[in-house]
């Protein structure tokens, strides 16, 4: 059945206030900049964590709520709060390292920080869908907002073809996913995943709801990346500016996974068995592709790139073990890869100063010597990547192997722990460029104030998880209580 039309009510408003924060602030943004002058733009900026700061509060005012509104279209429960509260700190510290850096690449507009709140809020939305329609709507809504970001520096070729390829590819991705709600609503007749989970449960075994499942499984998979869909991946993080690479990075794949979670486990969970097959061979994939291609790379954010690949089949263990251990871990797992790759990627940001990229791994030659504080920032980032310890990385993989070793699946968690040290030669060949090679000339880095809160917030979460992650495992553990569609 379709969710019918009824009244909106002031339970349906208060649900989804934080996404009407995000939305009119975005509008807000696009008025004041039509009168703010050039030189005053740093405040749309701080406008900007404003209205970030309004949403979170408002998230964590509903934070332990459990309740649908608009029909059941979306979910208000404290799984999908703790994504938005993901979502915000990625967004915050996207803005925080992006002052400086749009200002050097000449796109210091009022758009970057509308499309950047817009892009939040259509991921907002994805993660609080309970139907596909609301996911396809706030998948759409991300993806254009970031298809314009990527290809915002006019000026340059390399991101407009970066904004074109990812527009086309995520055009062909989105009419697959499309394509496969529409199988899933011929054979159940909803797209309410409640619904759809309850019909499913008696159609097992229907080949038009096993193409469903193979078409939803390919349009998420190019989200976020899995092989074989990522050959989007390596061009649009190099072309587009690195403050959007590190932003759609890690907000776009946080947001997915916790939809493809959703969908999967709950709407496809009474035939777990016949996609589990296909999620390990797409994660032993991934993780070897993803390594291996790393390896050669001589661009930083092509290296990252590949990194970002292979830290997506790691975390595809996670959806496939299910159930508490599974989720609990795939949460963990996405909150610290928001840290340790927006920590990377803040690194490369500071590289970029006029006439210069600082894109090459050749760049960070002798940056220990020039500028030892953001060499060691790059160091921790680079062993958290790599899964050392005593890095919030190592915990974020531990739970990640746990939980499949608890499955059952220990030959999947040894692949993952043999492909991780294989991670560690590219990683560790940025810290023995830093710290062993010596530099070329003078590097002069473009530090701003924000630059460097981003840095030392993300830096301090780094080393205190990796130390100490019991808050953060306990609040991921609190947040999955209330999930009813674990198996």
């Amino acid at each position: 059945m379709i969710p019918q039309a009824s009244m909106i009510t002031s339970a349906d408003l208060t649900a989804v206030l934080p996404e009407l924060i995000i939305s009119v602030g975005a509008c807000l943004l696009l008025l004041v900049d039509l009168v703010l002058p050039k030189p005053a733009r740093d405040w749309l900026a701080y406008l900007s964590l404003v209205i970030l700061a309004a949403a979170g509060a408002a998230t964590l005012q509903l934070a332990t709520a459990q309740a649908e509104a608009f029909g059941g279209l979306f979910i208000l429960d404290p799984y999908s709060s703790y994504f938005k509260l993901l979502l915000y700190l990625a967004t915050g510290l996207t803005i925080l390292l992006s002052i400086r850096y749009i200002q050097i690449e000449r796109i210091h507009l009022g758009e970057y920080y509308a499309f950047l709140l817009f892009s939040t809020s259509g991921l907002m939305m994805m993660v609080s869908s309970g139907d596909l329609i609301t996911i396809f709507l706030g998948l759409e809504l991300a993806s254009v907002s970031l298809y314009i970001l990527a290809g915002l520096n006019r000026h340059e070729l390399r991101p407009i073809e970066a904004s074109a390829k990812y527009f086309v590819l995520g055009s062909l991705s989105a009419a697959i996913f499309l394509y496969g709600m529409s199988l899933l609503f011929g054979a159940t007749g909803t797209t309410h995943l409640s619904t759809a989970a309850a019909a499913l449960a008696h159609g097992q075994g229907d080949p038009v709801l096993v193409m469903a499942m193979i078409f939803l499984l390919v349009g998420f998979g190019f989200k976020v990346a899995v092989v074989p869909f990522h050959m989007w991946t390596p061009d649009v993080y190099e072309g587009a500016p690195t403050s959007v690479t590190a932003y759609m990075s890690v907000a776009v794949k946080a947001a997915t996974f916790a939809v493809f979670l959703r969908v999967f486990l709950e709407v496809f969970g009474s035939i777990k068995p016949q996609w589990t097959g296909w999620l390990i061979g797409l994660s032993v994939a991934t993780m070897v592709l993803g390594n291996l291609a790393a390896i050669v790379q001589q661009n930083i954010k092509r290296m990252l790139a590949y990194s970002s690949i292979a830290h997506a089949g790691y975390a595809m263990i996670g959806l496939i073990v299910g159930g508490e251990l599974g989720t609990m871990s795939l949460m963990l797992y996405m909150a610290i890869y928001v840290l340790m790759n927006l920590g990377a990627f803040g690194v490369v940001i500071l590289m970029r100063r006029a006439g210069v990229m600082g894109e090459q791994i050749s760049d960070l030659s002798g940056l220990a010597k020039e500028h030892p504080a953001a060499a060691l920032a790059m160091l921790i980032f680079m062993f958290s990547l790599a899964g050392i310890p005593p890095t919030a990385g190592f915990v974020a993989k531990f739970y990640l192997f746990m939980a499949a070793v608890d499955a059952g699946l220990v030959w999947l968690a040894v692949a993952g722990v043999l492909l991780s040290a294989v991670s560690a030669y590219y990683y560790l060949r940025v810290v023995m460029v830093m710290y062993m090679k010596e530099p070329a000339g003078p590097i002069e880095l473009a530090w701003s104030p924000s630059a460097v809160a981003a840095l030392v917030i993300v830096v301090a979460a780094t080393v205190i998880i990796g130390l100490y992650p019991a808050p953060l495992v306990g609040y991921t553990q609190d947040a999955i209580l209330h999930l009813s569609n674990l198996r």
